[in-house]
């Protein structure tokens, strides 16, 4: 192959990765209290109703990734708003990250997303029983509390995030809940998801958990250098795309 033909190819390649994911995003505001939130909100071609999600970005941001998963999303067949918990920080450090993470007081980041919840509802293009919440890392934990905050809602992906065992917390939860976890994670250890799928359980509730044995915290996201696992991403994204279709698209 010649030199230019290389460079055709290349370049082709290129423009089907960056156009891969149709949707776009437009920016959004809605109420959450006395405050206004801001977000991007993507939606799939046609008039829809569809089912939505609230994606709910990791203790970065709103950075171009978490924007990148919405899309993706999107382009499944699912309205998703990408919330910002952050009031337009972004961090580029992990000192930066838990600095901010560290300023956003719970109640807060709750109601936000209990806002974002409604939010979606409110839209004529989403099927108003079909709303879910799917997160990472900080986000992870944090979509389990919309979980838990919004007792109809009808599904959650939690991506390595915090859990919860307390009986009296898991019994507010009635979405179905599907947990994606690192065998090697430091913060949320194997021990901790299982206790968590056994509370589960134990009150009834709806649980699949997939722990990868090889892969720490992040490892879903490639600018997680150290900690990316492309395999096991991909699995975790089947895994999504499948769940989320048994719970939102039935």
């Amino acid at each position: 192959m010649t030199k230019s033909k290389i460079k055709f190819a290349a370049a082709l390649v290129l423009l089907c990765a960056t156009s891969a994911f149709a949707a776009t995003g437009k920016p959004v505001s809605y109420k959450s209290g006395d405050e206004t939130v801001q977000g991007i909100l993507y939606a799939p071609e046609g008039k829809g109703p569809f089912p939505a999600l609230v994606v709910i970005h990791e203790w970065w941001g709103l950075n171009d990734w978490v924007k990148e998963q919405a899309s993706k999303l999107a382009d499944e067949g699912y309205v998703t708003l990408a919330v910002d918990l952050y009031r337009g920080k972004v961090a580029t450090t992990p000192e930066q990250a838990h600095e901010i993470m560290r300023g956003v007081p719970d109640d807060r980041a709750a109601r936000d997303l209990v806002a974002a919840v409604g939010f979606l509802r409110s839209q004529s293009n989403v099927k108003k029983d079909r709303v879910g919440s799917i997160g990472w890392c900080m986000g992870g934990g944090y979509s389990l509390q919309t979980a838990i905050e919004v007792p109809d809602l009808a599904a959650t992906v939690i991506n390595y995030g915090h859990l919860a065992t307390e009986p009296a917390t898991i019994k507010k939860i009635n979405a179905p809940i599907l947990g994606l976890f690192g065998g090697k994670d430091q913060g949320i250890s194997p021990d901790d998801v299982r206790k968590f799928e056994a509370a589960m359980k134990t009150a009834g509730k709806k649980v699949d958990t997939k722990i990868y044995p090889d892969a720490g915290h992040g490892f879903e996201n490639p600018n997680n250098k150290d900690g990316y696992r492309a395999a096991d991403t991909a699995d975790a994204w089947e895994r999504t795309v499948k769940f989320l279709a048994a719970t939102l698209k039935k």
